[in-house]
């Protein structure tokens, strides 16, 4: 029977602790400043705008919000970031994605200056992961090690599988449970026998974007499995990738969707951002 990694809790523990460095901060009149940019009103996009919004006004960052419209030209868009990078008050800044078609995300992402790049997308930062240098990681993937390590599961000489190769999780997931001694595979569409791969796993993390894909069959006994999808279900709940009814009774800790890895994404996110102001004061 599995132990439910709580996810919010752990967040709502970490918040508080960077609550106490951004009030520590405002004692030297320091302020830490978030800059948020929305192209369009992806539904989506609203909703996790609104929540890091939110995060910031709890913990005393002060949010700059740019809400633009579906038509505004690249042009116009790297010009705020220019504008943005050059001011000396902004210590982060997030573009929401997905941009609209006519604007290219790739020359957007790597616009960002990559001191105040907190997402951790720009090259410069997906770089010094891979070599072990001081730069941004990406929010789920930090959030994805402090769930970890917050919940006692050990990493070092671990077998870690990761299911997924995405810049934004896969990718940088595998490099941190690397860093933290773990032996790591990461398996994808084109892996062979893929269930032997992850019953091979003391961890798994799953962000493989299919809904409840990976039942029991493809845990390990006493895996710890951590789940990074989210999409709806018939019923339309939330649920991920992991069918959780399914793996509970195997692995030995779980992360539920809702209430797991996605509560972490924004808390790293805000760490980030203070780290930025720490980085340049």
């Amino acid at each position: 029977m599995a132990k439910r990694i709580d996810g919010k809790a752990i967040a709502a523990q970490i918040k508080e602790e960077l609550k106490e460095q951004v009030q520590q901060l405002a004692k030297d009149n320091i302020t830490v400043t978030l800059a948020v940019i929305q192209v369009g009103q992806d539904p989506a996009s609203c909703v996790y705008v609104r929540n890091k919004q939110r995060t910031c006004e709890e913990l005393g960052i002060h949010s700059l919000s740019y809400e633009l419209e579906e038509t505004t030209s690249e042009e116009k868009l790297l010009s705020l970031i220019q504008e943005l990078n050059a001011r000396e008050d902004v210590d982060g800044i997030l573009v929401q994605l997905p941009l609209p078609g006519h604007i290219n995300e790739k020359d957007v992402l790597n616009a960002i200056d990559p001191a105040k790049d907190v997402d951790g997308f720009h090259p410069y930062n997906v770089g010094a992961l891979s070599c072990g240098e001081e730069g941004f990681v990406p929010g789920t993937p930090a959030g994805i090690i402090e769930l970890l390590k917050r919940s006692d599961i050990r990493i070092d000489g671990k077998e870690c599988v990761v299911i997924g190769r995405s810049n934004i999780v896969g990718k940088p997931i595998a490099q941190l449970l690397l860093a933290e001694n773990g032996t790591v595979t990461i398996a994808h569409s084109h892996t062979v026998n893929l269930k032997e791969v992850t019953k091979r796993a003391d961890i798994l993390v799953v962000a493989i974007g299919k809904r409840q894909m990976i039942d029991a069959e493809y845990v390990k006994p006493g895996a710890a499995v951590i789940d990074v999808g989210i999409h709806r279900d018939e019923a339309n709940h939330l649920c991920g990738d992991v069918d959780y009814e399914s793996v509970f009774p195997v692995a030995s800790a779980i992360t539920p969707v809702p209430g797991g890895v996605g509560p972490m994404t924004i808390a790293m996110l805000m760490k980030n951002c203070i780290e930025s102001r720490r980085r340049r004061l």
